[in-house]
């Protein structure tokens, strides 16, 4: 089964030096861009981190420092991955809570802009183990019948994603073939930021969950406690985190530039009508 595209959709998977997003760095980047009417355009980089990558992390990828040294760093590559998934949606194994966010720091970090406002993604693993709990090469096995050779490649676990999401919508009759609705299927909770320090509630408000204000929201903290702004801003969170604090803090700075003409007509009336 083919996927039902209205855009297309980049399948990505990331060979790094560790697992702290904030810290570690890209030492493999694969691309798979599908588009709505079935083609598919691929790349893959090997990328020199600028750090040392520990034994342990090549011990399970095979990237060493010296494999990479010649290689581009990322931010010479930042602009031209910025353009191959600009307009599209994401896809990955385990990448909402991994891939994605270490993308989105790399991409900051090198001063490419980076949001995801008009793009939705859709996580594979979560699909997984929701329906079978378990890891990458079972899934590839259960689903696809095949045996994943050269795991932790970021090609081949790339293209294995892909054919898997295939034969999930082929083997489960309630998934949608739909971006849409993949996307909340394989979400956990609802994040405003890829590493959940700040999540919405019930009324899609944000709040914060973690610190002194764990569980209140965001926009009343930013009133009440002006310093929590900066201390974050200085503080090592993710960049994404900081940007979309400061986000939230300029639509509190200028409320109306997020409202809609509605909102905006209703909002002057109400004041006209106060006086």
């Amino acid at each position: 089964m083919e996927l039902n595209l209205k855009k297309p959709i980049v399948f990505f998977d990331l060979e790094t030096t560790g697992v702290n997003i904030t810290k570690d760095r890209i030492v493999e980047i694969s691309i798979l861009k599908v588009y709505p009417n079935g083609n598919k355009e691929s790349k893959t980089w090997l990328v020199n981190p600028e750090i040392e990558i520990p034994k342990e992390a090549s011990a399970i990828h095979g990237i060493t420092n010296e494999k990479v040294v010649t290689e581009p760093t990322f931010k010479e590559l930042a602009n031209e991955v910025s353009q191959l998934i600009e307009g599209c949606d994401l896809a990955g194994f385990n990448s909402n809570r991994f891939d994605i966010p270490l993308l989105a720091e790399e991409l900051l970090r090198a001063g490419v802009s980076f949001d995801m406002k008009n793009r939705v993604a859709v996580d594979v693993q979560v699909i997984y183990h929701k329906k079978e709990q378990r890891t990458l090469s079972a899934a590839y096995k259960f689903y696809c019948d095949k045996e994943l050779e050269n795991a932790h490649s970021a090609e081949a676990d790339t293209l294995a994603t892909y054919e898997i999401l295939k034969a999930q919508l082929e083997k489960y009759d309630d998934l949608e073939n739909d971006i849409t609705f993949l996307n909340r299927y394989s979400a956990h909770k609802k994040r405003a930021d890829f590493a959940g320090f700040i999540v919405f509630n019930d009324k899609d408000e944000e709040i914060f969950t973690f610190g002194k204000y764990k569980g209140q929201k965001v926009t009343e903290i930013l009133e009440k406690d002006k310093g929590y702004f900066s201390w974050i801003q200085n503080a090592d969170f993710p960049n994404y985190t900081k940007q979309v604090l400061k986000e939230i803090k300029e639509r509190l700075l200028n409320p109306t530039d997020t409202m809609t003409e509605e909102e905006k007509l209703k909002a002057l009336k109400e004041k006209f009508n106060s006086r």
